[in-house]
Formats: C-alpha cells, sequence, structure tokens
C-alpha cells in the first residue's frame, strides 16, 4: 500500500518556486556534483515503478534502464503500461514516434535480479511490506556491486531501517515519488543520519537530471508533503467529530479562504479512507507520544463500515465514478 501520494489537481496551488539555494545549516543541499548514474535500475513496475522507468529513460543520461519485476506476469503488466503511456504521449503530439522508439529502447525488462548487478542507481517501488523490502534489500546488497547506490520510493516506511537491511547504509537514500509519475514535478529526496553526502548529492542532482524539482529531507514520517498533509486532514476530520462545522462548510472553507484546489475531506476520499488510516494507524503505533498523529472516530466508522471514498462510491461524500456528489448526511 502506498501513502496518500498526491493527484496533479490537488497540488496545482502548492506548486511555488522552488530556488537552489543551499540548506546552510544541515548541509545536505548541493548542485555540483553530477548524478554520473550510466545504468538505472527500477525495481517494481506498479503505480509508481513504471513511472520512475518511463521517466528516467525518457531523461536521455541513461545508456540503459534494468527494469525488474521477480514475476513475469507482473513485468508484462509493467512494459504495458509504460508502452500505453509513451503511446498517449505521442498520440498527443507531446513526444515524436523516434523519442518514443528511443525511449522504450532503453529499457530492459527482466526478471533476473542478476541484471541488476552493474546498475549504478537503484529505484525501489514495491509494495509497503517490510518484511518484503527486508528480503529484498539483503538480496540486492549481496547481488550488485559495492558503489550502486540504492534508493526507496517508500512514503511510509522508514528509510533508515531499509538502509541497514542493504548492509550499505551510507549508499542508500529515499526518493519519494508523487503520482502520476510522469507528470509531477517534486520529488523528495531523503537522507538518513548515516547517508554519505556525496551519495545524497548525486541522488539529489540525479532527480534534476530527470526533469524533476528535487527537495530535501530528514527521515521523518511522512518526510515533507504528507507529514504536513495528512495532521491536516486529520484535524477536518476531528472538526467533523466534535460538530464543529459540516463536512461541505470545512471544505468549501479551505477551498475559498487558503486558496486549495479541494477541501481536506474531498481529498481524503480521494485518496482512499483506508490508505489515510493504514498511515495514520502505523504513526500512532510507532509514536505515540506525538500529538499531531491521531486517529479521528469518524475515519474508523467510516473504514469498518466499508465506507472508503472515491473507490467505493461513498466516504464523506458521494461518488459516481470520478465525480464527486453531495456530502453525506
Amino acid at each position: 500500500m502506498h501513502m496518500p501520494t498526491i493527484s496533479r489537481i490537488a497540488t496545482r496551488a502548492c506548486k511555488g518556486p522552488l530556488g537552489r539555494g543551499r540548506l546552510e545549516e544541515s548541509g545536505w543541499r548541493s548542485f555540483s556534483a553530477s548524478s554520473s548514474f550510466d545504468k538505472l535500475g527500477v525495481i517494481g513496475l506498479g503505480l509508481m515503478g513504471h513511472g520512475v522507468c518511463q521517466v528516467g529513460a525518457a531523461s536521455g543520461i541513461h545508456s540503459e534502464v534494468i527494469a525488474f519485476e521477480p514475476e513475469q506476469q507482473y513485468l508484462d503488466r509493467g512494459k504495458d503500461r509504460i508502452e500505453k503511456s509513451i503511446a498517449k504521449l505521442v498520440s498527443k503530439g507531446k513526444m515524436t514516434q523516434e523519442a518514443a522508439d528511443e525511449t522504450l529502447g532503453k529499457i530492459t525488462f527482466t526478471t533476473d535480479m542478476a541484471q541488476l548487478m552493474d546498475t549504478d542507481f537503484i529505484v525501489e517501488a514495491v509494495i509497503e511490506n517490510i518484511n518484503l523490502k527486508r528480503d529484498l534489500y539483503s538480496e540486492l546488497g549481496q547481488v550488485c556491486k559495492p558503489e550502486t547506490i540504492f534508493a526507496s520510493n517508500t512514503s511510509s516506511l522508514s528509510i533508515s531501517e531499509m538502509a541497514g537491511f542493504s548492509g550499505r547504509p551510507q549508499n542508500f537514500v529515499g526518493v519519494h515519488f508523487f503520482n502520476p509519475v510522469q507528470l509531477m514535478k517534486l520529488v523528495e529526496v531523503i537522507h538518513t543520519d548515516q547517508t554519505d553526502p556525496a551519495v545524497f548529492d548525486k541522488a539529489y542532482q540525479w532527480v534534476q537530471d530527470i526533469g524533476k524539482v528535487p527537495v530535501s529531507c530528514g527521515d521523518t514520517p511522512g518526510f515533507i508533503v504528507n507529514r504536513l498533509l495528512v495532521p491536516a486532514l486529520m484535524q477536518a476530520m476531528l472538526m467533523v467529530d466534535r460538530g464543529e462545522a459540516s463536512v461541505r462548510d470545512i471544505d468549501v472553507s479551505m477551498q475559498l479562504g487558503a486558496g486549495h484546489p479541494m477541501g481536506p475531506l474531498h481529498l481524503a476520499d480521494y485518496i482512499g479512507l483506508d490508505t489515510c488510516c493504514f498511515i495514520v494507524k502505523g504513526w500512532v503505533e510507532l509514536f505515540p507520544d506525538e500529538p499531531a498523529f491521531v486517529l479521528p472516530k469518524i475515519l474508523q466508522t467510516k473504514v469498518a463500515a466499508g465506507e472508503l471514498g472515491r473507490k467505493t462510491g461513498k466516504g464523506f461524500y458521494h461518488w459516481d465514478g470520478d465525480k464527486r456528489g453531495d456530502p453525506v448526511e
């Protein structure tokens, strides 16, 4: 399960002039390094991974992109997603057929982990299961050359913990992309206490080299976007719990008063109330003394009732596919 990655429509109002200044106090942001990643590996070709693979291949900075899935059916599904996405760009005139052919030609699809052996940089985008990631990174640490840098696209798990599994914590970072990867510009680049600053610089530069906008963050729950966003969604739900304002009035207030493209309860429905609950429940268990991490009663009630928002047709609102209806009374 992936942490709530904000849709393009939901982040439109949050875009701003992200500058290239240094982080003077922490020293974690540098712009002189070259990414120097000749061969890219991508593990997992699901919702996020196929986008990372496509963007990496289309950037033109890699000689080859190794796309790995352990099972053929998932590999084929990921390949199909990439081919359809690229074909759509060509049909809309946003990519030439020549560029499309070149992009696809850069990708090697495989179920053989040994093909990742001589990659320079690997982005992992498998499901949010810490046991699965433990096994994966333990194996990768044995398969890949010592200088290979590992990066997890996780949005809910500890980068530090995964770095320990890899056996090379100094060569481990987080690179949190947003959905859809092909369109969203932001990438959170996460360092741990053990990350080699030179490794972080290379990862940060790589994000720029593939045409995205990187931001630097330490290994805190939710990183920047979700650490700020998810507690805000919970506060909106607590207002409903306390009967202080209606669903409609909360959302209209944040749209017209704060300039948000959609209100917090609309957004929670769009993400999925089960996803919101899963993430916050994990945070509450891991950080019981953090007052920002709370589970509103209404969220638990709706998830228990199977009212998960857009995906089930009912949450804080009624839904007809992607079309939002009236608030649930």
